[in-house]
């Protein structure tokens, strides 16, 4: 009896044992994968396989590190692999893998077709719209991804990805452009994009205002935008009324009071007046930025969070008045960034 137990356990624990080591040859390949050593990185999954055949994590992450090498027809073959090994288990990131492969390999309407089935199978999880809208972007439909951009954006309002693209997509939209990269800049504001986002936000700003001379300023407005302020129904996403009041507030900038005010605290100036109109209209106005992004700014406002919250998008600036913001005011730094963390979203 003792020795058929014995055989029987010894298989057990062979087993539970590969597991293990099979595990520890993930994660020596996750972290050679993370430093750009891919074909080390495959190395070691292998290894895994051979200790562990269809684990799903050593597949999965051998796909990614496959894409990541741009052997795409590999990665597309591992992929169908775990779906139909594992339809049970949680596979979403298998769906991204083979969508994002289909899309490199330039096959559009089949990678449309796995994210379909991923958002299908998990409609949660936002990395499935960021990446069809991504897709549909390569593809020139984008007001198609903007829909799904803005699914991403509610599902995680923190994604920085989604983010700029709403930003840079809406460009001829200043004033949901802006929103969106200020949004961006409270999530992330220290990389490269975050400069291109406050760049962005300072060009838009100042769009359609110059100084012709000394005495005068000239201030280009939207007729489309003036029209559009007298009327009672302005549509869906319209901000025409707080496009026209930062305009007519940016020109401010070069009155004799303002001249030596920085380009933050002229920014400040600017965002306790659009932000006072996105309250004002906020009844009046349907559409997924007025419901979604204005609310966010109007209860910063209300927070009296302003200050704190402009030193934080323009530190991509490291101007030295920011700069000294920053080491003078953590307190309020992170009274903003308490806020932010826990505001919930509409």
């Amino acid at each position: 009896m003792k020795k058929l137990l014995l055989l029987i356990l010894f298989p057990i624990l062979g087993f539970s044992q590969n597991k293990n080591e099979a595990e520890i040859k993930v994660n020596g390949g996750i972290a050679f994968h993370d430093e750009g050593k891919y074909n080390e990185a495959l190395d070691k999954y292998e290894e895994a396989l051979k200790l562990d055949e269809n684990n799903l994590i050593a597949i999965s992450e051998k796909a990614m590190t496959l894409e990541a090498l741009k052997k795409y027809d590999e990665a597309i073959e591992l992929c169908k692999l775990a779906i139909s090994i594992y339809p049970k288990e949680d596979i979403k990131t298998i769906y991204i893998t083979y969508g994002n492969s289909l899309d490199h390999s330039k096959r559009t309407k089949d990678a449309l077709k796995i994210y379909d089935e991923g958002i299908k199978k998990y409609p949660n999880y936002y990395q499935l719209y960021f990446n069809k809208a991504i897709t549909l972007v390569n593809n020139k439909q984008i007001e198609k991804s903007l829909e799904l951009f803005q699914k991403s954006a509610t599902l995680n309002p923190n994604h920085s990805g989604t983010l700029n693209a709403l930003a840079a997509l809406n460009r001829d939209k200043r004033i949901i452009s802006i929103l969106a990269s200020l949004r961006y800049l409270t999530v992330d504001n220290k990389t490269p994009r975050a400069k291109g986002n406050l760049d962005s936000v300072i060009d838009l700003m100042q769009q359609g205002v110059t100084q012709t001379d000394d005495k005068n300023i000239t201030l280009a407005i939207d007729p489309k935008a003036m029209e559009d302020v007298g009327k009672k129904k302005k549509g869906i996403n319209n901000f025409s009324t707080v496009d026209m009041v930062l305009s007519m507030t940016a020109a401010l900038d070069f009155d004799e009071k303002n001249k030596n005010k920085t380009q933050c605290e002229k920014a400040i100036d600017k965002f306790e007046s659009i932000f006072t109109v996105l309250k004002e209209g906020q009844k009046d106005n349907k559409g997924f930025y007025w419901e979604f992004l204005a609310p966010y700014f109007i209860e910063l406002k209300e927070k009296n969070l302003i200050e704190p919250f402009a030193y934080i998008v323009f530190l991509p600036s490291q101007a030295e008045d920011v700069k000294k913001y920053h080491q003078d005011n953590a307190n309020e730094i992170q009274r903003f960034y308490g806020w932010n963390k826990n505001y919930v979203w509409k």
